[in-house]
């Protein structure tokens, strides 16, 4: 056998080599941000204010379940803590509907996201409760 042919075969061989170990890797780091996608935050403490009555209660809520507070049935959808910031920002995408309500082409009452550090940039308008993001975990 040549030395150009055992240079090709050789070639061959790091090159096969080489591709088997870039899918491994890159199919090990697509697994790593499948398994960071699980390890986001599961659950949020939001604060609900009785403007009637004036009290204030705070609800734990699993990502992805719909929990009833009096007439109104929360669902959060996401939630995200900033991770660069020494003042971190805690975001959520929250879905409320109130049960009472006799309009049926207004689905949710509260539909998108939600800031701890400023309630009032998307705000949760009701008559009656006022919602507050506190805790992302």
């Amino acid at each position: 056998m040549s030395k150009i042919t055992k240079n090709i075969k050789v070639g061959k061989a790091s090159f096969l080599s080489f591709l088997i170990l870039f899918f491994l890797l890159t199919n090990f780091s697509s697994k790593s941000e499948e398994v960071s996608k699980f390890s986001e935050e599961s659950f949020i403490e939001i604060k609900i204010l009785d403007k009637v009555s004036s009290k204030n209660n705070l609800l734990k809520i699993k990502i992805g379940e719909e929990k009833k507070y009096k007439n109104l049935l929360i669902k959060s959808l996401k939630c995200k803590n900033s991770e660069f910031d020494d003042n971190p920002e805690i975001t959520a995408y929250l879905q409320v509907k109130d049960l009472n309500s006799k309009n049926k082409d207004e689905v949710f009452i509260f539909n998108g996201w939600t800031f701890s550090s400023g309630p009032t940039i998307n705000p949760f308008d009701h008559p009656v409760y006022d919602i507050w993001l506190t805790d992302c975990y």
